[in-house]
């Protein structure tokens, strides 16, 4: 479903970071945004978290969405949030993380920052409405 008229597009970067070198799924999520009306920009595999976070200034998106699949998310979302935070960037951007992250680690994720965690088995379209509903909370915050 397109955006309601009269708000501006949610703009998505979707990245790939640190080794991670299968991009599949995230291929897939960025097929469905577009196809919910939202505008995407997808970085490649193997992005630095500084990559990541000067593209999404760069680009102005609304989300950033990292997939990872390699088990450093632990390491690399908080790299990401640093990053925010240097460029006092953190409060302009939603942080949310998609691929393979075990249950027990989602909640220390959220208490770090990440908005949100959609793991491998969330339906792309689940994936656009979730998104859709953090941005506008995001918006009238």
């Amino acid at each position: 479903m397109p955006e309601p008229t009269g708000m501006s597009p949610i703009r998505v970067l979707l990245a790939k970071a640190g080794l991670d070198g299968h991009d599949r799924g995230v291929k897939v999520v960025a097929r469905a945004l577009r196809d919910a009306g939202m505008e995407v920009v997808y970085t490649g595999l193997h992005r630095t978290p500084e990559e990541i976070v000067v593209t999404a200034i760069q680009e102005d998106v609304d989300v950033i969405g990292v997939s990872l699949l390699s088990g450093a998310h632990m390491t690399l979302f908080p790299r990401i949030i640093d990053e925010l935070e240097a460029r006092a960037a953190r409060e302009r951007h939603v942080l949310v993380g998609g691929g393979v992250i075990p249950d027990e680690d989602v909640t220390a994720l959220k208490s770090m920052g990440v908005s949100e965690i959609l793991g491998q088995d969330t339906d792309p379209a689940e994936v656009a409405d979730r998104l859709r509903e953090l941005v506008e909370a995001h918006r009238r915050a």
